[in-house]
């Protein structure tokens, strides 16, 4: 596991539909909000804000995307979901880990991306798991 600490700046964001509060933990281990809902073995995290806004637009469940400014408390490592197989080099900023991360406030204004945009990428989404490809391979 390559530790990308000393070149991941914060801020860190992380986009979702649950509500948090300043303090609270975002851990592993609880159902996944992408691809078959699975337990997570992974917390996942962005230095860009429209990856964030992606999270918090595809993310499973009912309610309002959120975005939240997050602290890792451990180690990170980049995305392989999306660096090794879809943007080489990581461009989106895209991390994970296994420690949890502390919400630090949360973005209340933010715009997300256009009706077509998101219809686009729930088909694409949808297109790869019909495929067998999932979204997250942890």
């Amino acid at each position: 596991m390559k530790s990308v600490n000393e070149t991941a700046l914060p801020p860190f964001y992380h986009g979702t539909k649950a509500k948090l509060q300043v303090g609270d933990l975002i851990e592993p281990g609880f159902s996944s909000n992408y691809g078959k809902n699975k337990r997570a073995a992974f917390v996942y995290l962005t230095a860009t804000l429209d990856a964030a806004i992606w999270g918090a637009e595809l993310a499973l469940g009912e309610g309002t995307g959120r975005i939240y400014i997050v602290e890792p408390t451990g180690s990170i490592e980049d995305d392989p979901n999306l660096t090794d197989k879809k943007f080489p080099g990581n461009p989106t900023k895209s991390y994970r880990t296994r420690d949890p991360l502390r919400v630090l406030g949360e973005i209340n204004t933010w715009q997300g991306h256009s009706p077509e945009q998101l219809k686009a990428m729930k088909a694409h989404l949808e297109h790869l798991k019909q495929l067998g490809i999932e979204a997250i391979d942890e």
